[in-house]
């Protein structure tokens, strides 16, 4: 059936209360242009204006600046060293060997040299100055990609399992990942009048956005699709998520259908919190865009404009109620869900190394340490990766884990991209211990203008000091989910790590402990703001005490409950250090 574009009234009445100012400036911009192109002209600066950077996170676009070099700028009266991120949307994060080359030099020719892969399945270019943005961007989109609705109070980037043990299944599921991406992209011709045409474009009908109307979104909002049994989307941290249902034979049946996740949070204001998606019910595969763009239409007219701290549809849940939303979601759809159907997670990680598909086809999974491709002297990443891409015939999968798989190898392939990973030791980054294999971290510093600590500069060095007591306790090939962020705004998803560090100021972190190995269960606050030298030997004492007294199977996570360290309830308390936090058994 084709889904209604119709905005429906809401319920009842709009607050009373002043909006947030990004709702004003939403309606002013025009359909998101503002003064975002005159900006970018305007040779007397290296950054825009406040306004403009709210409307270009709709563009995929983040002014930042190297905050390394804040102090000594400071000191000899210079600018901040101002630089642009922009973040490249790749529905599923399935994208083309050619495409990935086009990346590649981009990072040489605009941005600082390295391509990052996100956890939620996208790329970014980092360090590309004012002067060479449009370029950049002008190039991304000539590859055929784009960086549309990336970032900004919109649908962003649609996530899917990238599954290629399932070839299959992972191809149904892809088409309705892309299809849910093209749905939800802005109607606005803005886009293509900044970023790509370089002119604006005169007549036609006018300008409309029949989902989102002139207001967009009160916030962002992330959908997200698994195929049991891996949930390495992580889709009980997001708004929206569907869980394929398979019938004895594999066949695709419909989705389980999941609302009301979402990770960020703000230091000691228990009133934000993550929180875990609730399941609905069940829809077959014809009716998931007519239930996608209804959801959202509850969360667009219904969402907090007034706070943006609680503009996520995870709070207009957990203040209404799942009945409620329910009730008001099958008004609009005009009929009711089914009930949910059963399945089972068993992971959240990534499977590295080789695995065949069902087509004959062989796919490699690569560990990529924090998502970050990069040459250095001794390990030349980017250049192992351009040379694969060049004699590649399948596809790159970027993985929700900030990963890749070099999929779809055919089998006369097979021997020159394994003789390209030997040259260059990339097998040899499969090897590390499974606690580094199942680490995650969040860019923060020098760049990302919230982080308060560091995180993908220091989670590698930590993983180092914890893998001597990993090795001493024989738990090299035991799979930890470790995570860390820079700020509490859950972009690393944390509070779904079974060890987890949230930076609370320059090098100090809250430490939280007990998330579900399948992702089933957020973590809790073990110990608030640890000094950065101080972490391992909190660690060290509980992976010491798990070698030695865990059930047979029993997961670290699981483990830590059982324990005693936290537990977890899932009270907004349980993330916030106003809370005094479970003492530790006796070690």
């Amino acid at each position: 059936m084709s889904p209604s574009t119709e905005s429906p009234v809401p319920a009842e009445p709009a607050t009373q209360q002043p909006l947030h100012k990004n709702e004003y400036l939403k309606a002013d911009s025009n359909f998101l242009r503002g003064n975002l192109l005159r900006d970018l002209e305007d040779p007397s600066s290296g950054t825009i204006t406040e306004e403009s950077n709210q409307l270009a996170k709709f563009h995929g676009v983040y002014s930042q600046d190297d905050r390394d070099l804040r102090a000594q700028r400071r000191r000899e009266g210079k600018d901040k060293a101002f630089i642009f991120m922009a973040r490249i949307r790749v529905p599923g994060g399935v994208c083309t060997p050619a495409q990935w080359l086009a990346l590649d030099a981009l990072s040489d020719s605009h941005g600082n040299g390295t391509i990052k892969l996100t956890n939620r399945q996208a790329f970014q270019l980092h360090g590309v100055i004012k002067g060479r943005l449009r370029p950049a961007i002008r190039e991304i989109n000539r590859a055929l990609l784009t960086t549309v609705a990336a970032c900004g109070d919109v649908v962003r980037n649609v996530m899917c399992n990238p599954n290629p043990e399932q070839s299959r299944l992972h191809a149904e599921v892809m088409r309705l990942t892309r299809a849910l991406s093209d749905h939800f992209t802005p109607h606005t011709r803005a886009y293509h009048e900044i970023w790509v045409d370089d002119q604006r474009l005169a007549g036609g009908e006018p300008e409309t956005e029949p989902i989102y109307g002139k207001t967009y979104l009160p916030r962002k909002f992330k959908i997200v699709v698994a195929v049991p049994p891996s949930n390495d989307v992580d889709i009980f941290g997001h708004d929206l998520g569907f869980i394929a249902i398979t019938d004895s034979e594999g066949r695709l049946e419909g989705f389980d259908i999941t609302v009301g996740g979402g990770l960020g949070m703000t230091h000691n204001q228990v009133d934000t919190y993550p929180r875990s998606a609730d399941v609905l019910g069940f829809c077959p595969a014809d009716r998931v865009i007519d239930v996608a763009e209804k959801i959202v239409t509850v969360q667009r007219d219904f969402g907090d404009r007034v706070e943006r701290k609680h503009a996520r549809l995870k709070y207009t849940i957990a203040d209404r109620g799942l009945a409620w939303f329910r009730t008001e979601l099958e008004r609009r759809l005009g009929y009711e869900l089914a009930p949910p159907r059963r399945f089972e997670f068993t992971s959240t990680g990534d499977r590295y190394g080789w695995v065949g598909g069902p087509d004959g086809t062989t796919h490699f999974t690569l560990f990529i340490e924090n998502g970050r491709v990069k040459d250095a002297p001794d390990y030349r990443m980017r250049t192992a990766l351009r040379e694969i891409a060049r004699v590649h015939g399948g596809d790159f999968r970027l993985t929700p884990n900030q990963h890749l798989i070099i999929a779809g190898v055919k089998p006369a392939e097979r021997p020159q991209i394994e003789e390209l990973l030997r040259k260059h030791r990339l097998d040899s980054a499969n090897h590390a211990t499974a606690l580094r294999l199942n680490s995650m971290a969040c860019v923060a510093l020098p760049t990302c203008g919230l982080a308060l600590a560091e995180s993908e500069r220091f989670l590698p060095d930590l993983v180092t000091q914890l893998e001597g007591e990993i090795e001493a306790a024989g738990l090299r090939d035991d799979a930890i989910i470790i995570r860390m962020t820079g700020c509490p705004n859950g972009c690393g998803r944390p509070y779904l790590a079974e060890i987890a560090f949230v930076g609370r100021a320059p090098g100090k972190y809250h430490v939280y402990l007990g998330a579900a190995f399948n992702g089933s269960r957020l973590n809790a606050l073990y110990r608030p703001s640890v000094p950065a030298d101080e972490l391992a030997p909190l660690i060290r004492p509980l992976l010491r005490q798990y070698a030695t007294s865990r059930l047979p199977g029993e997961r670290f996570g699981d483990f830590a409950v059982r324990s005693g360290f936290v537990t977890p309830t899932g009270d907004p308390h349980d993330f916030h250090e106003t809370k005094r936090p479970t003492q530790a058994a006796t070690i």
